[in-house]
């Protein structure tokens, strides 16, 4: 924990995150991967979450002594910058990224940030856009230099929407983070909703990001009389409007987005508060092949009283590997066309060390197939489902 709060502070005071940026300078065996994200702000956790898994995927490849490449032994470094979750913020990051640190892969943790940064990275200097976002439009772009790592959320609506209106109800509340992505979220939700015959109700959304006091909002919302509130944002401020809504007599259930987790929310209020509640399955008990191992290595690396490790470690971890393993296949390390061209290989050949969930390649559009699963809270217990994901 030491060494990543000291990463934190380095990136509250505005400077480059890294573990030597001076080093990759002077020695030519050194890789710069850059990462944009909220560091700072609402959504500061979501985006350190992101960054810690980076971190730990770029130490481990380090400590066994860099990655292979054209029979070369190359290190990586991992260089951060914060962007508020603004994405001319992302723009401003890539475009220093690139002149300072001449990084040929950029990590991204939010869809604006993505859907601003497509429009820059095909042209040179060129790179891959490692975009940590489940929104369809960013495979819908047609970018040969974009790979999607998280699933694509429109996947998660239909079984969403049929387990929840299921057990509570056809009337759906509307209370969701007014983001891009928030929006995007909104639009599947609200025609899945009423595909399967419920009714949509009025939209009360608000900026999660900003927002201190949920109570009036969520008022406004049950005052429609919803069987079930569709909520999501950052894991916190998601959790402070499930506490306004138990608190204000509210007893149906939660459709919530793919990026609060549930295992963060916990530590905020019961998970009592969640029963009926339907999002992403908590990471340390995923169903996934190397899924323990991770948990295992992350505590040991972060101390044992670290927050827990949610899918934005485990995924971007994983996608870090992924891309290292490209490098190596590709015999270069500046070559965005040709690292990308590796990718559905690397997805299959990364080091079972690294494997935490199974990754079966990756699709021409840049989405990574893998199996996926989702969990509903049952007498205080995760239930795992499986969620068939849409054609890439």
């Amino acid at each position: 924990m030491r060494e990543l709060r000291h990463l934190l502070t380095a990136c509250a005071a505005g400077l480059v995150l890294s573990l030597g940026a001076c080093a990759a300078e002077e020695n030519g065996d050194v890789v710069a991967i850059g990462y944009s994200g909220p560091l700072s702000g609402g959504a500061a956790l979501y985006g350190r979450n992101a960054q810690s898994g980076l971190q730990m995927a770029v130490d481990e490849i380090n400590a066994a002594g860099g990655i292979e490449v054209d029979g070369r032994q190359v290190r990586i470094e991992l260089v951060s910058l914060d962007d508020r979750y603004l994405p001319n913020e992302t723009a401003t990051n890539a475009r220093r990224l690139l002149q300072q640190n001449r990084t040929p892969v950029i990590f991204v943790s939010h869809a604006g940030g993505i859907l601003a940064l497509q429009g820059m990275n095909t042209r040179d200097p060129t790179f891959l856009l490692m975009a940590y976002s489940s929104e369809p439009s960013i495979l819908d772009a047609g970018n040969p230099l974009t790979v999607m790592i998280p699933p694509r959320y429109d996947g998660y609506a239909p079984p969403f929407v049929e387990t929840t209106m299921r057990r509570f109800g056809t009337r759906l509340g509307l209370l969701p983070t007014t983001t891009t992505y928030g929006r995007a979220w909104t639009e599947v939700v609200s025609a899945e909703w009423r595909r399967q015959g419920g009714e949509v109700l009025r939209d009360h959304g608000l900026d999660y990001n900003t927002t201190t006091d949920f109570t009036a909002a969520v008022s406004r919302a049950l005052a429609d009389n919803p069987d079930v509130l569709f909520i999501g944002g950052p894991s916190q401020p998601t959790a402070l409007v499930v506490r306004a809504a138990r608190e204000q007599g509210f007893q149906g259930g939660f459709l919530m987005m793919d990026q609060p987790k549930m295992e963060e929310m916990i530590d905020i209020i019961s998970i009592e508060m969640l029963e009926g509640a339907v999002g992403v399955h908590p990471q340390e008990t995923y169903p996934g092949p190397g899924v323990a191992q991770f948990v295992e290595r992350y505590y040991e690396r972060f101390g044992p009283d670290a927050r827990p490790a949610v899918s934005e470690m485990a995924l971007n971890y994983q996608a870090l590997h992924t891309v290292a393993t490209a490098m190596s296949l590709a015999g270069t390390t500046t070559g965005a066309a040709a690292i990308r061209a590796q990718m559905d290989a690397a997805a299959r050949q990364a080091p079972e060390s690294a494997r935490l969930l199974d990754f079966s390649g990756v699709a021409a559009s840049g989405y990574i197939a893998r199996q996926v699963y989702a969990a509903q809270v049952v007498d205080g217990e995760f239930v795992a489902f499986p969620v068939p994901p849409p054609a890439p």
